[in-house]
């Protein structure tokens, strides 16, 4: 028996390559093998994380099982750190193990945590990106809010939909958990800290939504307030003021995977792989990417998870077509999206362009949403 002509090699286990996986086990390519290379035998969807530092959801059925869907797609899996690209010899590079040789190669490895503009965030600070290690780091954080002498004052640096969704995920689960403990939650102090407008984006109706939330639960909301630096105790401003804060968790712009700049792929200007409209870098027709670390020339879009998933089926099919030698076709997000924001309990705010709405039904609805995405690749 011959051994396959072409291999098709998956390098991270985002929401795009999750779908791409699935699609094409569904319509294999005759003499393809496909290889999915992951540091993480599961990965999280960013949809349902909030819920999950809610505790709306458990970890597990926020998570897809990598192992089980390669199993499930007879897909080859790598258990392995990608840290280079030789494109010359047509491989990836891992690390303390032997590279893995491809024909057509994809890459949604997600983003890197970025503290360094945030003078002490390195030491002081959580970053909240990549989210597989953020959860890991929150359990240990709410270890130490269980204890007599732990953290009491919470506090959140980036006013994106990412920050406001946690803060207020956190907030509402916290008092149980010290309840639960034996503990007083009436020390608990929360604080949200932006450099702008809360949720640049959404609408003036959202955005008067949400400050209305947050001061309603008693938290306080720091807008156009610059960052200086993140000490032990607090959060000091650029204008000479601080936030007390014992515990800072930090959502705003992550950075590329450092090993990008060592391939000779073309970058944006924020060091994102640079793709076209057919998710082939621009300068590479033989690798793509999608997810949060390729950046669309032609079709800017927000780092959100919604557009990683949408990526997933125009990947595939392209990925297919480009190892059978067929023309690869163009894709173009769409401009806006009706994002469902929720508030950290069974409630959520709906925006989109002008539109804004609000209620239970809404999470129910967004719920729906993430678990029926989520169940089609929990094998």
């Amino acid at each position: 028996m011959t051994g396959p002509k072409r291999d098709i090699v998956l390098v991270g286990g985002g929401h795009a390559h999750v779908h791409v996986l699935t699609a094409l086990a569904k319509d294999p390519a005759p003499g393809v093998r496909v290889t999915l290379v992951t540091r993480d035998a599961a990965t999280p969807y960013s949809g349902m994380l909030p819920g999950v530092i809610a505790g709306l959801y458990t970890t597990a059925q926020a998570h897809i099982d990598l192992v089980r869907l390669a199993s499930a797609t007879g897909t080859r899996l790598v258990l392995g750190e990608a840290i280079g690209l030789d494109r010359a010899a047509r491989a990836i590079l891992l690390d303390g193990q032997p590279p893995v040789s491809y024909d057509i190669a994809s890459i949604d490895v997600g983003i890197a945590p970025s503290l360094r503009p945030i003078a002490g965030a390195a030491e002081h600070a959580i970053a909240v990106k990549p989210i597989g290690s953020f959860l890991d780091k929150f359990d240990r954080l709410l270890e130490r809010c269980r204890n007599p002498d732990g953290p009491r004052r919470i506090a959140v640096i980036g006013g994106g939909a990412g920050g406001v969704e946690l803060l207020l995920s956190v907030q509402s689960r916290l008092p149980r958990e010290l309840r639960a403990a034996g503990l007083d939650p009436v020390a608990l102090s929360f604080a949200l800290v932006t450099d702008g407008d809360i949720l640049i984006g959404h609408n003036e109706r959202v955005r008067a939504t949400f400050r209305r939330i947050l001061a309603k639960r008693g938290i306080a909301l720091h807008e156009h307030r610059r960052v200086a630096a993140v000490t032990e105790t607090a959060i000091a401003l650029q204008d000479g003021s601080a936030v007390p804060a014992d515990a800072v968790l930090v959502t705003t712009d992550a950075a590329a995977p450092h090993w990008f700049r060592g391939t000779g792929l073309a970058l944006d200007p924020g060091g994102f792989l640079a793709v076209g409209p057919t998710l082939q870098v621009t300068n590479d027709p033989d690798v793509f990417a999608a997810g949060d670390c390729a950046g669309m020339i032609e079709t800017p879009r927000p780092k959100a998870g919604v557009y990683a998933v949408r990526a997933g089926p125009p990947l595939a099919a392209n990925l297919r077509r480009r190892v059978l030698g067929e023309a690869v076709r163009p894709w173009r997000p769409q401009r806006s999206h009706l994002a469902l924001i929720s508030t950290g309990e069974r409630y959520a705010v709906a925006s989109r362009g002008a539109f804004k709405m609000e209620g239970a039904w809404l999470w129910r609805l967004k719920d729906w949403i993430d678990r029926r995405w989520v169940g089609a690749y929990q094998r």
